[in-house]
């Protein structure tokens, strides 16, 4: 009780919110293509529990990193992978062998080329879910179906922010955007995505995903939608 008294009379200094294409410049050399923390493990854990048969499958990673959920798809039998990012520092840490410098707004693929797209904890970055499911559904192949994970809006919006450390030792937030199931909803119909299946890890189902302050266990961490394109 009597922390809890003193983290509301002294709370922790906000960590300053950099954009994400500077965060992720100064992130990147530390950025292990794998995950690296308790919410990525249970972001992980449900993106996989989403994810269908890979074989013979052409996938698109997108916002991919150093490579997480591509080199997963990879070792699941996907036939082909192609890593699409916006960061040239996170690029040159990611050892898949097709890599693109693209935005999720604008995806340098032809239209119904892919079978599946990943894409994992980057639409928070965008102010605007739109543009980048609309590109989502273009290169989809009918049938096809996209997994993307979020920051829970509702662990966002209890005051949890996404950091990292950087290299010197000074703690960012990265630049993010609260983005309710409503507007993912919205934004799929409009896109000609139905979502077929959504899962949120909660706070306390997984022992090590830790948070300061005051949120409450059973506070979801991550939110992850299967959409199938029609």
């Amino acid at each position: 009780m009597f922390t809890r008294v003193l983290r509301r009379l002294f709370p922790a200094p906000t960590p300053p919110t950099l954009p994400s294409l500077e965060a992720y410049q100064r992130w990147a050399a530390a950025y292990p293509p794998h995950a690296h923390n308790a919410l990525m493990q249970a972001e992980q854990a449900a993106m996989e529990q989403l994810l269908l048969p890979l074989a013979g499958k052409v996938v698109l990673d997108l916002a991919c990193g150093t490579g997480r959920h591509g080199l997963l798809a990879r070792d699941a039998g996907a036939q082909t992978v192609i890593g699409v990012d916006n960061s040239a520092a996170m690029l040159r840490q990611n050892p898949l062998l097709l890599i693109a410098l693209a935005t999720t707004e604008a995806i340098p693929l032809s239209g119904e080329s892919v079978d599946v797209v990943l894409c994992g904890l980057a639409l928070g970055h965008l102010p605007q879910l739109k543009p980048s499911l609309v590109e989502i559904s273009r290169v989809l192949k009918p049938g096809g179906y996209a997994l993307i994970s979020d920051f829970h809006p509702f662990i966002f919006l209890n005051g949890q922010r996404r950091t990292f450390t950087a290299p010197d030792g000074m703690t960012f937030a990265v630049e993010h955007y609260a983005h309710l199931y409503a507007d993912y909803h919205a934004g799929a119909q409009a896109a000609d995505l139905s979502v077929e299946q959504v899962l949120e890890p909660r706070l306390g189902e997984d022992k090590t995903v830790r948070f300061a302050g005051e949120t409450v266990p059973g506070t979801p961490v991550v939110i992850t939608y299967r959409l199938r394109k029609r």
